[in-house]
């Protein structure tokens, strides 16, 4: 008799390969799991898509084990292989730091701490701060949360959501990446799945005491899936406006009574200048309405000694304090400088420098640097860091309010393409960088400012990114969509290297529809279709990406660009194999070699051709292994490996060795496999690929047990 590997292990091991992690060796696994349950059961089976397809697929599977000691021995020394997931919390760099003039607020946060210190009693502890723009209520959560430290011992994790690309925010599945981000999962860990994600959120948090803060939420859905279930995680959701309908413990802001405003204005201001302003201190008062930063806009002019403006000179008696701090902050700057802030405010940037404010305002970068210190000083803009500032979203929205009536609409217009040029050189450079022998990234303008190599390329791109993700928007918004094709595939160096597939997925949907009506049939459109395609395949939504890989396919046939062509039909046959449809794979690779064979000389794609037969090998060889061929399987691989061995490319050499290890283990020859797993690793260590070394150790793990 032996022990058969259970029903439960079965499905909680391919519930786990199917929301696995992301990444080169999250879909080693998925493929090499799908290869052993074809072994097994003597069919091509499609990779489940839900969790009841999971647990029939694991009972037809333990039937089959309960009559096969060898393959039963099989699947337990794979599940023995695979690690525990690592459920400890990294502690992170906690809650960013309060305010020094801190005021008032004592019943919000007597709230706070009822709510998160009630017994659990099987509800969830979630508390919902909300209050108009202005009012404080990021202030009150930071003040608080920085007086809890020592009740959460596992971890204070802090997600903003504010100035997202997108006009509503980030996706709930954006949102569980950022905050498993925080988290320590690193990227070649994090899973691809918005149900993955929730799982790992969820086993990270089993049994701690962590407090989560969400700020600057938008809408229930991006943070409903947050609600712990853990009695001792407290979820903290910021709203800066209306309470939306989330289940918990509703906390408005109020603003600051006349009493605790003066107090906050001495903080600020120093009691001296505050005495001095007395006569005006009722109006200024008044005009504040008790919000915190009202407040303290008026508090930095006292604090220069300038005298407050009274509501007659004002004219905004009436409206809200944000906005009459916006008036009074720009009338005080000057033209010039109110005219940058504005205009730069259209846009909706979530970051910007003085080059992109100096571009925006048609003005010199050290002028426009002086205008943003101004701007600082008058609490209209943020600084951040690396020379860069922000808007809050309130004074930006009444920013941009006031630029049409104040600086006309095409002024408005020609501003938004001065910034969409600026940006979309920027991108272009750092993308040509990151991928310089890619032919699916654009070329360098030959103006603005190269980068030395493909690092400072990426970093370029990274800590542009946002800025590109919104310019798509806002070229679409305003009809430049040439730029906005360009933009869309100046990211492919953040799919492709990066793991950006979150982040770029709103703005490809846009490139993809601004191609069809614009430019169908193209080559454009079949780069975007394609981009978008390996998007949502990496997202594990395959329906969706199966149809834009199949679009792809179509707009470069019909443009006649055989490279494109063969390489999106490589990608279909890669969907293909993630899924576990290795006969379906192995014709679209096939498929990609006789495509990339009529490439002539001097076409493009020539050039690296051998190299793309090689690769194009390789998938047969995968998908060969899947389809129990595995002698066919193994010359494919050794082909692929030596052209590989002859270009010095030792990544790749390990990457075919691995496929190779593979293959030989579904054949029974465990001693040969052993001795391509020593050379992977011999190859892999220098270029430090761990996640890959570890795949290999569990695969070493499994031959050794039947070597």
């Amino acid at each position: 008799m032996f022990e058969i590997v259970t029903v439960g292990a079965l499905t909680a091991f391919l519930t786990a390969v199917g929301n696995g992690a992301a990444g080169e060796m999250g879909k080693q696994v998925l493929v090499s799991t799908g290869a052993l349950v074809r072994r097994t059961l003597g069919r091509e089976t499609p990779l489940p898509a839900t969790s009841e397809g999971r647990e029939m697929l694991a009972r037809v599977l333990h039937a089959q084990l309960s009559q096969e000691a060898r393959q039963n021995g099989e699947w337990a020394q794979l599940l023995r292989s695979m690690p525990e997931p690592t459920l400890l919390l990294s502690p992170g760099v906690g809650l960013p730091p309060a305010t020094r003039n801190f005021t008032d607020r004592q019943r919000v946060l007597k709230q706070l701490t009822r709510e998160a210190g009630r017994p659990a009693a099987g509800r969830p502890r979630v508390a919902l701060l909300h209050g108009p723009p202005g009012i404080g209520t990021t202030a009150v959560g930071l003040y608080w949360g920085a007086a809890q430290i020592a009740q959460y011992p596992d971890g204070q994790f802090y997600v903003d959501l504010r100035h997202d690309a997108s006009a509503s925010g980030p996706a709930p599945s954006a949102v569980l990446l950022r905050l498993l981000q925080k988290m320590g999962i690193e990227p070649e860990r994090m899973p691809p799945t918005e149900a993955g994600r929730e799982e790992l959120y969820r086993q990270l948090t089993a049994g701690r005491k962590a407090l989560v803060v969400i700020d600057h939420a938008s809408h229930v859905a991006q943070v409903r899936n947050l609600i712990p279930a853990a009695p001792e995680v407290f979820l903290l959701v910021i709203a800066s406006g209306p309470a939306f309908a989330l289940e918990a413990e509703r906390i408005a802001v109020p603003q600051l009574k006349d009493r605790d405003a003066v107090k906050m204005l001495r903080k600020v201001a120093g009691p001296e200048n505050v005495a001095r302003a007395k006569p005006e201190l009722p109006a200024l008062l008044d005009r504040c309405a008790g919000n915190p930063f009202a407040l303290k806009a008026a508090a930095v002019r006292l604090l220069t000694e300038e005298p407050p403006l009274p509501d007659e000179v004002d004219g905004t008696t009436g409206h809200s304090p944000v906005l009459r701090m916006v008036r009074v902050a720009c009338r005080g700057l000057g033209p010039r400088t109110a005219r940058l802030c504005r205009l730069t405010a259209v846009g909706g940037w979530p970051a910007f420098d003085a080059d992109l404010a100096a571009a925006t305002a048609d003005v010199g970068a050290q002028e426009a640097a002086r205008m943003l210190t101004e701007a600082v000083d008058v609490q209209l803009v943020e600084p951040l860091h690396d020379g860069r500032f922000r808007f809050r979203p309130e004074v930006q929205r009444l920013l941009t309010d006031a630029a049409g009536p104040e600086h006309g609409i095409s002024e408005c217009a020609a501003a938004v393409s001065r910034t969409l040029d600026h940006v979309l050189n920027r991108a272009l450079h750092a993308a040509h960088a990151a991928l310089p022998r890619s032919w699916r990234v654009e070329p360098a303008p030959a103006a603005g400012a190269a980068h030395p190599d493909e690092a400072a390329g990426m970093a370029a791109l990274r800590a542009e990114a946002a800025n590109v993700l919104r310019a798509v928007s806002v070229a679409q918004e305003y009809g430049h969509l040439g730029t906005v094709l360009r933009l869309a595939r100046s990211l492919w160096p953040l799919q492709m290297k990066a793991g950006y597939w979150d982040e770029v997925l709103p703005a490809l949907r846009i490139a993809v529809r601004c191609a069809d009506e614009q430019h169908p049939d193209s080559r454009t459109a079949a780069g975007v279709h394609f981009q978008l395609g390996h998007c949502l395949g990496e997202l594990q939504r395959w329906d969706e990406a199966d149809q834009e890989t199949q679009r792809a396919v179509a707009c470069e046939r019909a443009a006649g660009h055989l490279l494109g062509e063969a390489s999106s039909v490589e990608l279909l046959g890669l969907l293909q194999l993630h899924r576990w449809q290795y006969a379906a794979a192995y014709e679209r690779f096939v498929e990609a070699e006789h495509l990339y064979r009529r490439i002539a000389p001097g076409q493009e794609g020539a050039e690296s051709l051998p190299r793309a037969l090689a690769l194009a090998g390789r998938h047969q060889g995968r998908a060969l292994c899947g389809m129990g061929r595995l002698a066919q399987s193994r010359t494919h691989l050794e082909n692929s490996r030596s052209f590989f061995v002859q270009q010095g490319e030792a990544y790749n050499q390990g990457r075919v060795l691995t496929d190779l290890a593979e293959t030989l283990h579904a054949g029974g020859d465990d001693t040969a496999a052993l001795v391509e797993i020593a050379e992977a690793e011999r190859l892999l260590r220098p270029e430090g690929a761990t996640p890959h070394l570890e795949y290999l150790a569990r695969l070493r793990q499994r031959c050794e047990a039947n070597d």
